[in-house]
């Protein structure tokens, strides 16, 4: 991010990293490519990667294993990888039509699904291990996924042939903190997934059965976290809460996953944060939220009060002044009816400020960093919206030799 600043100044342009610069235009995110991989002792390169399909029965096994080791981390600790990429500006991105919902699920792909699906009916029915793995096809995963790369572009998290990809992560945002999320929330499902199957070998089982098993067993527990449709649907939104997956649509609500009672007791347990540590990067995060918003609501005043009003009041005026010079010389003015929608219009934005300052007054009055965020992400956020709306409209009605603002076209498609 730093260079893309450095090398846009050098040839007289600006880097916009902010989640959602222009309403009505796609704002931009980072994908997270995400994989593990396993190294022989005292090596540090070469290593195998965990989500790579291999090429035999018993690798894919393994693969199988760390594929529902990650399905049961990200179904269990879907509220913290989503608290990972709050923020203001993704706000207005997450959801917006044009970027993974803040609903967290995973998309597998149609042969992934499949497999999986039947392995949850037990359909390969009284097969040894081995054998089931053949008529699963998954011995043959490495030349099948070359040509199954995910093209569901709306999933937050996807299986790509040999990784996954985080695509919910803001553009301004650092990848490392929601990545530490992550690691953290598969290592939890490694760990269950674990224990369930020591316990399975611990009963006399073999080990390849006991793995099929194991995966049986997470595949149901973790299957409402899958979804192959369209995210952005509304659809899936109801699908999801019927799914009972978390629907964390507020900056706010989703950095409070990151202090609850399971949350503290998976970093402790992972020796990763302790509980005034994990606290301490919530309070920061949230206060770096209310900072940033208020920041907004001081630039949308500014800009109301001392550029968008008095413009339209210029024109407003210049307006009158020509309709009341025809009327003088006793012909009609054409300009009549643009002054009087423009009167409307303005009369509506001036309006809407009046709520939005009374709305920030409150704001004022409350004493908890809580109390704050979440008025500012609700309340406020909604009078600004309005404004913005207000705002809109005026634009369209004020010449362009009176208004003091780049127009979208000028901003976008003129030179």
């Amino acid at each position: 991010m730093e260079i893309m600043k450095k090398v846009a100044l050098r040839h007289n342009f600006a880097v916009l990293l902010h989640e959602k610069p222009f309403a009505g235009i796609n704002g931009s995110g980072k994908h997270n490519n995400w994989s593990m991989m396993i190294t022989a002792s005292g090596q540090e390169h070469d290593g195998e990667n965990l989500l790579e399909p291999g090429k035999t029965p018993h690798l894919n096994l393994r693969f199988l294993l760390m594929l529902v080791s990650v399905l049961k981390g990200v179904h269990k600790h879907a509220g913290i990888l989503r608290a990972g990429i709050a923020s203001a500006g993704n706000e207005h991105r997450l959801g917006a039509n044009e970027a993974p919902p803040a609903i967290i699920s995973v998309f597998l792909g149609d042969l992934l699904s499949r497999i999986l699906n039947e392995l949850e009916t037990g359909s390969f029915g009284n097969q040894n291990p081995a054998a089931a793995v053949l008529k699963l096809g998954v011995s043959k995963l490495p030349e099948v996924m070359r040509d199954n790369a995910d093209r569901n572009r709306t999933s937050p998290f996807a299986f790509t042939g040999n990784k996954f990809e985080f695509r919910a992560v803001g553009s301004s945002a650092s990848t490392a903190f929601p990545v530490m999320l992550l690691n953290a929330a598969v290592a939890d499902g490694v760990s269950e997934v674990t224990e369930a199957l020591k316990k399975k070998i611990a009963a006399q089982k073999d080990l390849d059965t006991s793995i099929l098993e194991v995966v049986r067993e997470a595949i149901k527990e973790t299957k409402a976290i899958r979804f192959e449709g369209n995210n952005y649907s509304e659809e899936w939104v109801k699908e999801a809460e019927r799914r009972g997956l978390p629907h964390l649509r507020k900056t706010p609500e989703a950095l409070a996953e990151l202090i609850t009672d399971k949350t503290k007791a998976l970093f402790k347990q992972l020796g990763i944060f302790s509980e005034a540590e994990l606290v301490s990067r919530y309070h920061v995060r949230l206060e770096r939220y209310i900072k940033n918003m208020v920041i907004e609501v001081d630039t949308l005043k500014s800009i109301i009060d001392t550029q968008i009003l008095p413009a339209a009041f210029a024109y407003h005026g210049h307006l009158a002044q020509t309709v009341c010079a025809a009327k003088g010389a006793g012909v009609s003015s054409p300009q009549l009816s643009l002054l009087e929608n423009l009167c409307v219009s303005i009369e509506t934005l001036q309006h809407r400020r009046k709520e939005f300052e009374a709305c920030t007054q409150k704001f004022e009055g409350l004493a908890s960093e809580e109390e704050k965020a979440h008025l500012l992400s609700r309340e406020i956020a909604a009078k600004m919206l309005e404004i913005r709306q207000a705002s809109d409209e005026i634009e369209t009605r004020v010449a362009d030799d009176f208004w003091p603002l780049p127009k979208y076209r000028e901003m976008l498609f003129l030179s």
